[in-house]
């Protein structure tokens, strides 16, 4: 496939995905404020960071502090932002929960660590300011879905873990821990693409193209076996049964049983049972990548009503969210 014409279906995708959320938000139920909801639009957390660093908070109606949730978007690394996700928020806060939903720098023309150092970086911010906007950090959880689940993973294994990574001490020294992770259909592993076709020799070339698209346009340079990986791969660190220095937090592993990227959540719940974690895959028959934004459908929102339900039980009280 041709270079040209793989850019050309990257854009189709995205403008198709931007023009469904645009669309979304003139029906009555993204009418926020009738809903109760207020939202900050492009709150910076990191100062002169422009747009890319920039969050959202959806806060629900009612005095709080409320039981709090990190979302981190999608998009392959390369496209999409907090304002095609506006559901995500809207989803969380309807159910009372706060939620900063941010960006970060995107591929190709930000590559690794790019994405992962503004995760750190937000986290920081949400650590020193969450508590302003309301937010219960006793009670915290982070989520994301497909590149923004290997972010949120990542981050997850940086706040457990005393790594070496600038970012990853800086999030560490923030001593807060989040109560719930929720990585729904996440590409855990970015280097060796490879691995899909010799799973599934039968994986048609489109998807195995849009992998290798990922793979090669966020992190082109980690492919060389004598490059370090480090927090590009966060189910291969965790994979190692590294020494951590804090308990992991319960995980909540959503995914459909036609996506293609279900071997990555299947290898992420068996590295944190490894690990002595509380993991819980949960499988959702028939169902395709990101099928949980797609909040009409039944499947869709089967999905929603168990991470409400793990979200319920983790965050229930208020508890010990630093160290």
């Amino acid at each position: 496939m041709s270079t040209i014409r793989k850019r050309a279906e990257g854009l189709a995708m995205s403008s198709l995905l931007r023009g469904l959320s645009a669309a979304g938000k003139v029906l009555p139920h993204a009418n926020m404020e009738a809903q109760g909801i207020e939202v900050l639009r492009d709150v910076p957390y990191v100062a002169g960071g422009g747009a890319s660093r920039t969050l959202d908070v959806y806060r629900p109606q009612g005095r709080g502090p409320f039981p709090t949730v990190l979302y981190i978007h999608g998009g392959g690394f390369r496209i999409l932002s907090k304002d095609t996700h506006w559901i995500m928020g809207a989803m969380l806060a309807r159910a009372g929960y706060l939620v900063f939903n941010i960006n970060y720098r995107l591929a190709p023309v930000h590559r690794f660590p790019a994405a992962l150092e503004d995760v750190c970086d937000a986290y920081a911010f949400i650590a020193a300011r969450g508590a302003s906007f309301g937010a219960d950090l006793d009670r915290l959880a982070i989520a994301g879905e497909s590149a923004g689940a290997n972010l949120a993973t990542s981050l997850t294994v940086a706040l457990v873990q005393e790594r070496e990574e600038a970012y990853a001490r800086k999030a560490f020294s923030t001593g807060l821990i989040p109560r719930a992770v929720i990585p729904y259909c996440g590409v855990h592993q970015v280097t060796d693409p490879g691995r899909f076709r010799r799973r599934k020799p039968g994986i048609s070339e489109l998807v195995q193209s849009r992998i290798d698209i990922i793979s090669h346009g966020y992190a082109p340079h980690a492919h060389d076996e004598d490059t370090p990986r480090a927090l590009l791969d966060p189910v291969v660190v965790l994979e190692q049964r590294p020494v951590l220095a804090r308990p992991l937090p319960p995980f909540l592993i959503p995914i459909g049983t036609k996506d293609p990227l279900i071997d990555d959540s299947r290898r992420l719940h068996a590295a944190l049972e490894a690990l002595g974690g509380d993991s819980r895959l949960r499988y959702y028959a028939g169902e395709i990548h990101a099928f949980h934004a797609f909040v009409w459908r039944e499947k869709a929102r089967a999905c929603w009503d168990d991470s409400y339900d793990f979200l319920e039980e983790t965050l229930a009280t208020q508890g010990a969210g630093h160290a």
